[in-house]
């Protein structure tokens, strides 16, 4: 039988300092990175997406940061795509491959190998919901969904269109929620020797810190980035505008609410997709938490347990 290759997973709710612990991790374990996050793969998005600098990267090789433009398309069959071909090369130079991010469904996809490929499409009905959902609004695709698949309107916020609609496309054409396909998948065994770690902490710390990481990208010129973005072309329309922070200083932009609006509701809509990501996460299996309180908010201590457990599975030292 052909032997397991070691796959490093740190996921976990934006803002609970999944970078700082991966670098130190990375450079413990001689790793490198592969960035599982929906946003930093955009050029141009790096204020927003909480991008990681080329300081802070501290010599760790990352790979998916940096690597698209605003308006290329990014979904988890790419993301796929370029984490294997990054896995690879990571290989190859005998590192250990971290992947790194709270985009759940991404790690579920690249860990279980699943392939989207395969599932039955119908365009017609795909181009039915977009429409509705341009002319109509996000909320009466999200009610579609709920009433068929109220388990998935648990994980996915409504103004993710793109995943409402894929969430009903694939009860249309298998009539069977998607919620319980995710969950058969997440049974299936993974072909690598993996740890996958989850960094979390109280609620009440977790949101003082989203608060405060928003009024830091206000300071760090957040609005100026989307600005920017703006004048390049790039408009609601696009998968990648309707991230958080983008899509509500766009529409700020557009005159359609108050600069305080937009902030408050890029504050409290992160605390909500804080709460749905620790939500996916405990859905998944063999998953190592590590609480931030329960280490005393001492990234070192947290490392140390990480490295035993991955002595433990044979995947370093």
């Amino acid at each position: 039988m052909e032997e397991k290759r070691p796959l490093v997973i740190v996921a976990g709710p934006t803002a609970v300092g999944k970078t700082e612990f991966s670098i130190k991790l990375a450079k413990s374990i001689h790793g490198a990175v592969i960035s599982a996050d929906s946003m930093q793969v955009y050029r141009g998005m790096d204020i927003g997406s909480a991008k990681i600098t080329k300081e802070e990267m501290q010599g760790v090789p990352h790979y998916l940061v940096d690597c698209l433009e605003p308006d290329d398309e990014f979904h988890v069959v790419r993301f796929c795509q370029l984490a294997k071909e990054a896995l690879q090369e990571i290989y190859q130079n005998g590192q250990i491959p971290i992947i790194v991010g709270g985009t759940g469904f991404y790690i579920q996809a690249l860990l279980y190998g699943i392939d989207f490929d395969k599932e039955p499409t119908d365009e017609t009905y795909r181009k039915m919901l977009e429409r509705k959902a341009r002319e109509c609004g996000p909320d009466v695709l999200f009610e579609e969904l709920r009433c068929v698949d109220p388990k998935s309107c648990e994980s996915i916020h409504k103004n993710n269109v793109k995943r409402v609609i894929r969430a009903l496309e694939y009860f249309h054409d298998t009539g069977k929620p998607i919620s319980e396909h995710n969950e058969q998948e997440r049974k299936k065994k993974s072909p690598y020797n993996y740890a996958f770690f989850v960094l979390t902490d109280e609620r009440a710390k977790l949101y003082e810190r989203i608060d405060m990481r928003v009024d830091k990208m206000m300071q760090q010129g957040l609005l100026r980035e989307v600005q920017a973005l703006k004048e390049r072309g790039f408009h609601e329309g696009m998968v990648s505008m309707q991230g958080l922070g983008y899509k509500e200083l766009l529409a700020y932009l557009n005159g359609k609410q108050s600069l305080d609006e937009a902030i408050y509701i890029i504050k409290r809509d992160t605390r909500h997709f804080a709460k749905r990501q620790i939500t996916w996460f405990k859905r998944e299996q063999d998953v190592v938490w590590l609480n931030r309180t329960a280490f005393l908010q001492d990234t070192d201590a947290m490392l140390a347990h990480a490295l035993e457990i991955l002595k433990e599975k044979e995947i370093y030292g």
